[in-house]
C-alpha cells in the first residue's frame, strides 16, 4: 500500500442548527506563501468526509515566488460542495476569503452579486494596496457595496493568539491560514476534533508549528462563534445516494493517473516502471509512484525527458509495464524515443498533463493543446492510440484502459491530461483487482519456429518475449523490419507491408470501444462534443439548458485516436455540432477532414477553463440561429 493515502471517513453528523443550502462555491485565496492551498484542501476533505460532492480548484502564481502582495503572486483554492449533478468547482464564487488586497483584486470579478467576502483587514496597509493597483481603499471607498463584506483582522487575531509562544511576526503569519480555517469551520460547521488531529500527524515533527496552528484553528472558530457578523452556520446539502461498500479516497488527477499505473500492472501480474522527470504539473504523477516501496513498483527519476522514455522502453522490453509522465515540453523531447516504441511494438504508457505554450509557456495555466502533437507530433508513418481523461477520478479508469490497450495490442499509448485535472480533487471508490477488467499479456512461448513479429489473428499484436529466453532471441531496433522475423529488411514491399501491418493494428482497437451513448436527448438538434477536462462544464451547461427546454445533447470522448466507428453517423444525427476546446481548434480540424462534417467550435486559450455560462451562452446563441 501506499502510505501517503488515506480511506476517507464518514463521521457522525454534528447536532449544529444550521441554515441548509443546496451548493456552494468558496475560494480561498493569498500569497504563495500563504497555505492557500493547504487550508483549501483541508476544507475540500472535511465537506467530502460530511458526504457531500466536492470539486476542488487550485490556481498556482505562473511565477516560483512574485513579490509578496503582488498581483503575481496571488494564489487560490477553489472548492465547490453540494449533493448529485456537481461536475465542476463552480463559475462564480459565494464566498470569498482574501488574505490581502492582491488576493481581493484578482478574484473579485467571479463573486457573485451579494456574495460574502472575508477580508485580513490587517493586510489592507497602503503598500499592499499600492502592489494592487488599488487607488483607494476598497474598504472605504464603497466599492465593495454589491457585496457582503465581512472585514476580519485576522492577522492581528492570529498575533493575539499565539503571543504566549514568544514566536516571530514572520512565524505568526504563516499561521493565518488556519484563522482563515476554523472561521470558514465554524461557519460550515466541520468536526474540530478532525482538525486538531490531522494538525497534529500534519506538523508531528515540528511541534511549535503544530500548537501555533491549534490555537490559531481555535481562534477562528471563537471568532465565528461570537462575532455579530454570522448569525447562523450554513449546511450543504448532502447526495442522497448511499455510497456502496469500499474504500474511497479524496484523489487528484496525478494521483489516481499513478493509482491507475499500479492497479493495472498488478491486474495484469506484472512489474510496473515508471520512468521520469520532474515538470510542472506533471511531477506529481512520479511522485505518487515513488512513494510505494513494493517491490513490484519502481520509479526511476532520470536526467531528462528523453532518458525517462528510453528507461520505460527499455523496462517493457524486459518484460515490465513501462511508463512516463511529462508535460508538453518534455513530450516534445520523447518524440523520436516514441517512434521507437511504435517500430519495435512495445507496451508504453505516456501521459502528458497538458499546459498552456508553447515553448515553456504558463506552466501552472491549463490548456488542451497537445492533441495535434500526441496524434502527429513524429515523422514517418507512426500511428498510437490517444486517450483523454475527463475528471480527477477518470484519471484511474483512463489510464487503466490505457494500460489494457497497451499490452493487449502491443503498443505505446498517450494519455492526454491537463492541469485543470492534475490538482483537482474529487471523492473517488477505488475498484478492487478484481474489478477491474481483464487484461491480456502476449507471452511468447517457446517454439523450434518461433517469429517475433508473427501476430495474433485477431489483435495484429507481435508476441512479448522477454530477454533471456533461450530459443527467443531475436532483433530490436529503429529499423525497419522483416514480417515475421523482425530482422533488419529495406525491401520497398516489406516497408510498405509493416506500414500498413501498424496502421490496421491500431485501428482495429476501436472494434473493441462500446458504443457511443449522448447524455440527453439522442435527436437533440445541438450536440455539445468535447474531450478532456471540459467534460464538465460541458456536463452542467447541457443539464442547464435543457431545464430551460431547449434541445442539446452532449457527448464526449475518451478516445481520440482511433475515433469511435459509430461517431460519424452519430454526428450526422443532430442538425448542429459544436465542437468545446481549450486550444484553437484541434479536434474540430481533425473531425472536419475525417467526416467532412460543417461541424462549429468554441474555443478558448487564456489558461484557464471553460465555465459553464461560456457554454450554455454560446449553445443559446447557436440554437437562436437554427430556429
Amino acid at each position: 500500500m501506499n502510505p501517503a493515502d488515506t480511506a476517507v471517513d464518514l463521521p457522525d453528523p454534528d447536532l449544529i442548527q444550521v441554515q441548509t443550502m443546496d451548493e456552494i462555491t468558496v475560494k480561498f485565496a493569498g500569497d504563495s506563501g500563504d497555505g492557500i492551498q493547504l487550508a483549501g484542501q483541508k476544507f475540500a476533505l472535511l465537506a467530502s468526509a460530511a458526504g457531500e460532492t466536492v470539486r476542488t480548484l487550485p490556481d498556482y502564481p505562473a511565477e516560483i515566488r512574485s513579490p509578496a502582495g503582488s498581483l503575481g503572486g496571488v494564489s487560490g483554492f477553489q472548492v465547490r460542495t453540494g449533493s448529485a449533478g456537481i461536475y465542476t468547482a463552480g463559475d462564480r464564487i459565494d464566498l470569498l476569503v482574501a488574505m490581502n488586497p492582491a488576493a481581493l483584486r484578482s478574484n473579485l470579478g467571479a463573486v457573485k452579486a451579494n456574495g460574502i467576502i472575508i477580508l485580513d483587514e490587517s493586510a489592507f496597509t497602503a503598500a499592499n494596496l499600492a502592489k494592487a493597483d488599488f487607488s483607494g481603499n476598497p474598504l472605504e471607498d464603497g466599492s465593495l457595496r454589491d457585496y457582503r463584506v465581512f472585514p476580519v483582522p485576522i492577522g492581528k487575531l492570529t498575533r493575539g493568539a499565539l503571543k504566549s509562544l514568544g514566536l516571530s511576526n514572520k512565524q505568526t503569519s504563516r499561521s493565518r491560514n488556519f484563522f482563515a480555517l476554523g472561521l470558514i469551520c465554524w461557519l460550515f460547521p466541520r468536526p474540530p476534533a478532525a482538525v486538531e488531529a490531522w494538525i497534529a500527524q500534519r506538523f508531528a515533527a515540528t511541534p511549535e508549528l503544530a500548537k501555533a496552528n491549534h490555537l490559531a484553528f481555535h481562534a477562528g472558530w471563537s471568532y465565528g462563534e461570537t462575532a455579530e457578523y454570522f448569525v447562523n452556520p450554513v449546511r450543504v446539502a448532502v447526495d442522497p445516494q448511499r455510497r456502496t461498500a469500499g474504500v474511497y479516497r479524496f484523489v487528484t488527477g496525478n494521483a489516481a493517473l499513478a493509482r491507475g499505473l499500479v492497479q493495472s500492472a498488478r491486474r495484469a501480474g506484472l512489474s510496473l516502471f515508471l520512468g521520469g522527470y520532474p515538470i510542472t504539473p506533471a511531477t506529481e504523477v512520479m511522485q505518487e509512484i515513488g512513494r510505494y516501496r513494493d517491490p513490484d513498483v519502481r520509479m526511476f527519476q532520470a536526467e531528462d525527458e528523453i532518458a525517462a522514455i528510453g528507461s520505460a522502453i527499455g523496462a517493457a522490453f524486459a518484460g515490465a509495464l513501462g511508463a512516463t509522465s511529462t508535460s508538453g515540453p518534455g513530450l516534445s523531447l520523447m518524440g523520436e524515443f516514441l517512434n521507437l516504441a511504435v517500430i519495435a511494438e512495445l507496451p508504453l504508457v505516456v501521459i502528458d498533463v497538458q499546459r498552456a505554450g508553447p515553448s515553456t509557456g504558463i506552466p501552472t495555466k491549463s490548456e488542451q493543446a497537445d492533441l495535434l502533437q500526441a496524434l502527429h507530433g513524429r515523422h514517418g508513418e507512426s500511428p498510437l492510440p490517444v486517450l483523454a481523461t475527463a475528471m480527477p477520478a477518470d484519471c484511474f479508469d483512463t489510464v487503466v484502459e490505457a494500460s489494457r490497450i497497451a499490452l493487449r495490442y502491443m503498443t505505446p499509448v498517450v494519455v492526454l491530461s491537463d492541469l485543470s485535472l492534475a490538482g483537482s480533487a474529487e471523492v473517488w471508490r477505488e475498484p478492487t483487482l478484481d474489478e477491474l477488467p481483464e487484461f491480456t499479456v502476449h507471452r511468447a512461448a517457446a517454439s523450434a519456429d518461433f517469429q517475433p513479429y508473427r501476430r495474433d489473428p485477431e489483435t495484429l499484436a507481435r508476441p512479448w518475449a522477454v530477454p533471456g529466453d533461450p530459443g527467443m532471441e531475436h532483433v530490436v531496433g529503429g529499423l525497419e523490419k522483416a514480417i515475421d522475423s523482425g530482422a533488419v529488411c529495406y525491401q520497398p514491399e516489406n516497408h510498405a507491408a509493416m506500414v500498413q501491418l501498424r496502421h490496421d493494428k491500431v485501428a482495429g482497437i476501436a472494434r473493441e470501444y462500446p458504443a457511443s451513448t449522448v447524455h440527453g436527448d439522442a435527436d437533440a438538434r445541438l450536440l455539445l462534443l468535447g474531450w478532456g477536462s471540459s467534460f464538465g462544464p460541458i456536463r452542467e451547461a447541457t443539464d442547464q439548458l435543457r431545464r430551460h427546454g431547449h434541445s442539446v445533447a452532449c457527448l464526449h470522448l475518451r478516445h481520440l485516436n482511433p475515433l469511435p466507428r459509430d461517431l460519424g453517423e452519430l454526428l450526422k444525427r443532430h442538425r448542429a455540432v459544436l465542437v468545446i476546446e481549450n486550444n484553437s481548434g484541434q479536434l474540430w480540424q481533425l473531425l472536419r477532414a475525417e467526416y467532412l462534417l460543417d461541424l462549429q467550435r468554441l474555443n478558448k486559450v487564456q489558461g484557464t477553463a471553460f465555465r459553464i455560462a461560456e457554454i450554455a451562452d454560446a449553445a443559446a446563441s447557436l440554437l437562436e440561429t437554427l430556429a
